[in-house]
């Protein structure tokens, strides 16, 4: 296992707030993430709440205005903010802002120039989470996963996929399908080639249209959001979860749009809603 770089640690909420990187051997690259370890009592362990984040952001997009601590704090969860893609010289990129560094949705890439490198499945489902593991105080078998935008798709088909390891999902504007939106169709496209089979593991309508059940899913989406109609869909979500018997609760918040003015406006009830679950 790579060795864990301390790159800032602040006190907060009682708790520590920290940066870290290390040489990741999924991505190839430095990676580098955020971690919240509220105040607790030695040797015990803490459940771990995972956010995903969305298009061009990094782990500090949340951790600056995400609002997530205090909560975290009262409830007692450490909360994981991993990077979107890998960055660095040598890896692949494009000129837009929805593929290439930034824009990772979370797959393992299959595709020229972007199979040695973009691999942010294997990094988020394997690597940290074992390197999270050994580094601080984690009850593993407490799991809940959220996120937002593009990272609300990888919440949802990462907690979808591994059904046994999370106890919790909720999204924050996701993109719910995206083999049915431009997002979805250029990057899985890019990355994954044109067999839209393929693409099938990396859409939660898809996974729950081919047998993938969770209890319960919480998803929150602005009304005033300008991606609603053409890129997140959260109407697919809703009749794929009708059809399969999962309890869905989707919240069309008045006047919020993609940004983290809404996102911190909810994050506090994301984290109860898991910490309810998580125990």
């Amino acid at each position: 296992m790579s060795k864990l770089e301390s790159i800032t640690t602040n006190k907060a909420f009682g708790g520590v707030q920290g940066v870290y990187r290390h040489q990741s051997g999924a991505t190839g690259t430095t990676m580098t993430f955020s971690v919240f370890v509220p105040d607790h009592a030695p040797g015990t362990t803490l459940p771990v709440l995972w956010y995903l984040s969305g298009l061009t952001c990094t782990h500090a997009n949340v951790t600056d205005k995400g609002e997530y601590r205090r909560a975290c704090a009262e409830a007692g969860i450490i909360f994981v903010a991993p990077d979107t893609s890998p960055r660095g010289e040598g890896v692949a990129d494009d000129a837009a802002y929805d593929f290439g560094q930034g824009a990772g949705f979370y797959v393992d890439a299959t595709e020229e120039p972007w199979a040695p490198h973009f691999r942010m499945r294997s990094y988020i489902e394997d690597e940290l989470p074992a390197l999270i593991a050994a580094e601080f105080p984690a009850d593993m078998s407490r799991q809940g996963i959220t996120g937002h935008s593009m990272g609300g798709h990888g919440a949802l088909t990462i907690g979808l996929r591994g059904a046994g390891r999370f106890r919790s999902i909720s999204a924050f504007a996701p993109i719910v399908s995206p083999l049915n939106c431009p997002w979805g169709e250029k990057a899985l496209g890019g990355y994954l080639g044109a067999d839209r089979g393929a693409w099938r593991s990396y859409d939660a309508c898809a996974l729950i249209a081919d047998g993938a059940r969770v209890p319960d899913l919480l998803v929150d989406q602005g009304d005033a959001d300008q991606f609603l109609t053409e890129q997140l869909k959260p109407e697919l979500l809703r009749e794929a979860c009708d059809a399969a018997g999962i309890a869905l609760t989707l919240r069309l918040q008045p006047g919020y749009d993609h940004s983290y003015y809404f996102i911190s406006t909810f994050m506090a009830d994301h984290v109860r809603w898991h910490a309810e679950r998580l125990g």
